[in-house]
Parts: structure tokens; C-alpha cells; sequence
């Protein structure tokens, strides 16, 4: 079998038995028989000590998770540059100047820098400002193709970029029920998971990463002297490669229009390509200017733009009060679909453009997908003075509460300062019954809408009352007798529901599912005690701070908040967890656990195990901690370190076990 044929025997297997793994233990089903399990992860254990190749996501490793204060950060050797740029096909093919050049995707995620060493990743560093990136190194070993072993026993330093595809940036958005929440784009949220202080959440994102630039390898390697060379070596020691291909002269128009063609359904963002001289030693004469290497340069997709007439400024409010202007125009043709409105976004960049009504516009979809207002073609042609911009509205358009523009970050947006604007209150409604909250199907943001303009909602205990206005209800469009009493049971069954949901689903700023389940566990799931905390208590809460505090401290001492509490408790029956007498043994004990675990599925089991016995799981190991909970108890982690300088003791699993008489859950071989 040829390495090629190896490696993709590898991922194939990977993936197939991390699937069978997947289904025994989280859908309790089979999909094929421990003996066949068996023999298929000898198989893979075979292929990765044969060709030195172990992907990160490989069931024959497990990457313990670690939690940190801040990202470290750390000078690259050498500057990363950033590349000329051009739209222009004809000056991309000049560019040759009779010379082969690599063509492959330029991807639109996080630029990475890894180093390898005897085999190992030793080290990840995203580009940052392009002298000076985050080490990111735990998290890297979390992305799902990464190999954390290769072949190459050398250093060997490279550059790629991390990525979330579309349809898992897609499947994570639509787990999310509140609007205002859901990510922008893949590019933000792969930007967001590659940097979390806690690599769990980074593991749960699906980051993938492709290889585009061999930087250094030593003198172990075979000398290169191309870079079609580099992508087959970066290849054999098992990284997935960006996609490319050897252009000349007389063949680039034809590689660039498979990849035009190819953009519209490519799964992974893109937003142009890269050109890089095939030679080394060429490329590498020609130097640099003071902002671009010559030996290579950027194609972005010339946008297809369209004139159109701006009809009229919408003004979207939200939960939080939020007010975005969107541009409303004369329908136009944009990459094969229909377009009729696009967001301006903020203030700032609405008086940038000089927004007037009836004013001529050019339209385009930002990297294909998104509308967006190019150029004001009107206010080119007349002064500010000579036409009548947009007003910016005074009062909500929503509620016709007051608005304020405020400025954050050199950016000016309009807010509406009404607590009460009926917007909000459909952002609140909705995130109050969706599944993470009290959980009562049948009420889109549209019902509620409508629920709200009939007078039946005015806070969330009003909801427990829609039996009173059942005749209505089942008169209006969409409903009928029998889905009014779906709605009506549904109601119902929410009565019955705990602490946790009620706080997440009040709507508290940073307060989301897990902050509520963490803080009902602090006060006992008593809501009398939390709403009498002050902000230094909340504040010293490990994992709260005084940002969330002060939000949740500011939002219960409102008088009116309170009173909609109080109403809503007489509406439910709070499920408090059962606490059996003696079984907090851990109460007032606090542990930390890294490292890869054996007898618990997860770090985040343990956890839940720990704090079932009233105990405390925290990341960071301080003389407050009792013990720090790790199978390499001899190592030299920065953990281990400090456990020792502190004098606190390091217990393996088995250790913490027997000496605090816990169970660990049954595990299938």
C-alpha cells in the first residue's frame, strides 16, 4: 500500500470508528460488532505506528482539554506579510511573466503557524498582527485533522489555515434559538473558537486546518526547490493541503474558471486565490517591498455589481435594543438570486454613504453571499447639501420610545432606551420559550408577535394564561382547535421545569444556560439568596466576574423586574435536585483536572461527578485548590509545577477514586 493510500486509510478509519464510538456510547446503538471494533482499531493502531501519522481526532489518542487565564503571546521569527492584491484576470496572468506559478484557494478563516518537533506538535501561533500571535497550542490539537504525529522526525515549521465549514457554522447556528446570538459568519466564529481560553469549547466547533506554506524544515528533509515539492512532502506527513494546482500561461484562464465554477457549492470559505512563483529560489530573488513579498499575490472575485435605486431605510430593532438600518431597493439580479434589501449595518457606516431616498446605488454580494451597498453613485454626482439624506429616527419605530446613538469602538449605532419596546419583547418571549429555556414548542417569533399586538403577553407569567383566550387564539390564521390545544398542553407541561432554565430564560445579559446552571448550584437553587447577592459575592464566584455580576445584580434589584419574577414563580413547579443526606462529601472542596482521562468519558463527566458529591472543578491551580487530578502525576505541566510549589498533591484517577470513595461510571470495552 503507497503512503497515499495509507493515509487515507487512516482518516477513513478514523472517522468510521470514532462514528461506531460515537453511536455506542451516546445513542446506545451498534453499528458494528466489538470484535469488528477491535480489529479495525488494531488495523489503525498498525497504519499510525508505520507511517508515524496520528490525526488529532484518532480514537487511539485523547487529548485532554485544558482551561487558561489569558493566551500567551509570542513574537513570530519573521514577519508575516501580507499580499498584493488584484481583481484583474489579465493582470494575474501577466503577473507569470512566462514563470509556473501554484494556484490554490485563499481561505477565509485564522492563519496559523505550527511547529513540529521529533514527531510532535510542539507549538501552534496564530498570526496576530503579523509580528506579534496568541500560542494557541492546546486548542490546535483539538482541530479535527490536525495530525499530532508525523513522520518527519526534524523541525519542521508550516503555515495553514484554521476553518469552520459552511454547513457546521450552519448546524451550530441552528442550535441556537436566540437570533441576537447566532453567529455572523464562519470566519467570526472560527476566529472566536481557535482563541477560547478553554479548549473544550474549541474541540466542539469542528475546526479544521489546511496546509498552504512550507516555512522552514531542517536538514533531516531532502532539499525542495519547488513549491508543488513542499505540498507533496507537507502531504506525506499527513496534512491536508489546500486545494491547488501548477498554472502557466497558457493554462491559467481555464484553472481559474474551475474555481470560479467551483466557489458557488465549495463547503469551505473562501474569499479569493493565491498566486506563488512554483520556483523557491526564483521567488525568493525578487524580494520584497516594504508591504508585500514579490513571489506571490492575491486574486479576489471581482464582485458583480448591479445600479439600483434605494427605495427606503428599515429600521430592525432587536432584543437588546439594537436599531440596524437596512437598506430597502429595486429588486436585482446578484449571482443567480434575486435581491431586495441589504444591512447598512451601524450610523457610521449609513453617513458614510450618504444615504438619500431615491438616491442611484451599486449592489453586491460580499464573497458571493452577502448583499451589501457598494458605492452611492448619486452622492458622487451632488454634494450633501444639494439632497436630503436619511433621517436617523428619534423615537423606536417599534415602540416610539426615545432613541440614542452611542459610540463603541470609533463605531456609532442606534439604540432604542425603552425597556419595554415591544421588539424586545418578542426577542425576550423568544428566547423565554426556547429549548434551553422553558422549552414550549409551538410559539415562533411571528405567534408571539402577533400574541403581543393582541394584548394577551405583557410578561412572561402572562403565558400560563393563554387558556383565557382560547376562542381568539383558535380564530386566528395558522391556528386551529386542535394546535391551540397543542399550545395549550405545551404551556402546560413548561410549568414543570427548574431554577436553571427560569434564570437562562429571563434573558439576563451573560447569563446563558451554563452561567445559570452554575450559579443555581452556588445558592442551592435558592432564587431568594441569588437575588440578594451583592457584586462582590457574584463577582467571586470562579467563572462569574464582576461584568456578569454587576449585569444580574442590576437586572434583580429592578423593582419591576422582580414583580414579573414573582408573578412567574406562582405559575411554576421548580424541580430542585435531590440531594441524598451524606452524599455532599466534596462540599467546600475544590480540584482542577487536565490531562488525558482513562475511566471517565470526559473532563466535563468528572466534573458533573464532583459537583453531584457538592464539590468545585476550577482551571487554574491556586492554594485554594485540594488536589489536582491527573494520570501523568510525574509530569512537568505547568499545572503539575504549580501543585507542587503549592504543596498540593497530584492524584491519578484511581488515587482520587479510593481516597474520596467515588464511582467511576461502568465503561463498554
Amino acid at each position: 500500500m503507497m503512503q497515499a493510500e495509507k493515509m487515507e486509510r487512516i482518516k477513513y478509519l478514523t472517522e468510521l470508528l470514532n462514528k461506531a464510538s460515537g453511536a455506542y456510547y451516546a445513542q446506545d446503538r451498534e453499528i458494528m460488532s466489538n470484535l469488528e471494533y477491535d480489529r479495525l482499531y488494531e488495523e489503525l493502531e498498525g497504519l499510525e505506528k508505520e507511517t508515524g501519522i496520528i490525526l488529532a481526532n484518532s480514537p487511539t489518542v485523547r487529548v485532554g482539554y485544558e482551561a487558561v487565564e489569558e493566551l500567551p503571546k509570542e513574537r513570530h521569527v519573521a514577519p508575516m506579510l501580507s499580499l498584493d492584491k488584484t481583481k484583474s484576470r489579465e493582470d494575474l496572468r501577466e503577473w507569470l511573466q512566462g514563470h509556473p506559478a501554484v494556484m490554490s484557494w485563499k481561505l477565509d478563516g485564522l492563519t496559523i503557524v505550527l511547529t513540529y518537533r521529533d514527531g510532535k506538535l510542539e507549538k501552534a501561533v496564530t498570526r496576530g498582527n503579523g509580528e506579534i500571535g496568541e500560542v494557541i497550542t492546546n486548542n490546535a490539537k483539538t482541530f479535527v485533522n490536525l495530525p499530532l504525529g508525523i513522520p518527519f522526525r526534524g523541525e519542521l515549521v508550516l503555515r495553514g489555515e484554521a476553518v469552520i465549514s459552511y454547513s457546521d457554522f450552519e448546524k451550530i447556528n441552528r442550535e441556537i434559538e436566540d437570533g441576537d446570538a447566532k453567529y455572523k459568519n464562519p470566519r467570526n466564529l472560527c476566529s472566536g473558537s481557535v482563541r477560547q481560553l478553554n479548549s473544550e469549547i474549541t474541540a466542539n466547533r469542528n475546526v479544521r486546518f489546511f496546509a498552504y506554506a512550507l516555512v522552514s524544515v531542517s536538514e533531516e528533509a531532502a532539499p525542495m526547490h519547488s513549491v508543488t515539492e513542499q505540498f507533496r512532502f507537507l502531504e506525506q506527513q499527513g496534512f491536508a493541503v489546500v486545494e491547488h494546482y501548477l498554472a502557466e500561461e497558457n493554462t491559467i484562464a481555464e484553472i481559474l474558471e474551475g474555481f470560479e465554477k467551483k466557489i458557488e457549492t465549495y463547503d469551505i470559505p473562501s474569499d479569493g486565490l493565491v498566486l506563488v512563483y512554483d520556483d523557491i529560489g526564483y521567488g525568493q530573488s525578487l524580494g520584497r517591498t516594504a508591504k508585500f513579498p514579490r513571489n506571490s499575490i492575491a486574486f479576489k472575485w471581482a464582485d458583480e455589481l448591479r445600479e439600483t435605486t434605494l427605495k427606503e431605510i428599515e429600521w430592525s430593532a432587536s432584543r437588546t435594543g439594537l436599531i440596524n438600518p437596512v437598506a430597502i431597493f429595486e429588486p436585482v439580479e446578484l449571482e443567480g438570486t434575486t435581491v431586495s434589501r441589504a444591512s447598512v449595518h451601524n450610523i457610521s457606516i449609513l453617513r458614510a454613504l450618504q444615504l438619500g431616498i431615491g438616491d442611484r446605488i451599486t449592489v453586491y454580494k460580499a464573497n458571493m453571499i452577502i448583499p451589501q451597498i457598494a458605492e452611492n453613485l448619486t452622492a458622487e454626482e451632488e454634494g450633501p447639501e444639494d439632497r436630503q439624506l436619511v433621517e436617523i429616527p428619534r423615537i423606536c419605530p417599534v415602540c416610539g420610545g426615545q432613541t440614542e446613538i452611542r459610540q463603541v469602538n470609533d463605531v456609532q449605532s442606534l439604540y432604542c432606551t425603552n425597556g419595554k419596546c415591544a421588539a424586545k419583547q418578542i426577542k425576550a418571549f423568544a428566547l423565554f420559550v426556547s429549548r434551553d429555556a422553558m422549552n414550549i414548542d409551538g410559539l415562533s417569533e411571528a405567534t408571539l408577535e402577533k400574541f403581543v399586538d393582541m394584548g394577551f403577553l405583557h410578561e412572561f407569567a402572562d403565558l400560563f394564561h393563554l387558556e383565557s383566550h382560547r376562542e381568539q387564539i383558535v380564530e386566528m390564521e395558522g391556528f386551529g382547535e386542535r394546535s391551540c390545544q397543542n399550545l395549550i398542553e405545551s404551556v402546560d407541561r413548561a410549568r414543570n421545569t427548574t431554577l436553571p432554565r427560569v434564570l437562562y430564560g429571563l434573558g439576563i445579559a451573560n447569563i446563558g444556560s451554563a452561567n445559570a446552571k452554575m450559579l443555581c448550584r452556588f445558592f442551592d437553587h435558592d432564587l431568594k439568596r441569588m437575588q440578594e447577592a451583592d457584586v462582590e459575592t457574584l463577582s467571586a464566584i470562579d467563572g462569574v466576574g464582576e461584568v456578569i455580576a454587576t449585569a444580574f445584580v442590576s437586572y434583580m434589584q429592578d423593582p419591576d423586574n422582580l414583580r414579573k419574577i414573582d408573578n412567574l414563580m406562582k405559575e411554576l413547579t421548580i424541580q430542585v435536585p435531590r440531594t441524598e443526606e451524606g452524599s455532599q462529601t466534596l462540599s467546600g472542596l475544590s480540584f482542577v483536572v487536565t490531562g488525558t482521562l482513562t475511566k471517565f468519558a470526559s473532563r466535563n463527566e468528572l466534573k458533573e461527578a464532583i459537583e453531584a458529591k457538592g464539590g468545585k472543578v476550577t482551571g487554574t491551580v491556586t492554594g485554594k485548590t485540594t488536589c489536582l487530578i491527573n494520570n501523568d502525576v510525574a509530569s512537568n505541566s505547568s499545572k503539575n509545577k504549580k501543585a507542587r510549589e503549592l504543596g498540593i498533591p497530584v492524584l491519578s484517577e484511581t488515587d482520587f477514586l479510593e481516597q474520596y470513595q467515588l464511582e467511576a461510571p461502568g465503561q463498554q470495552a
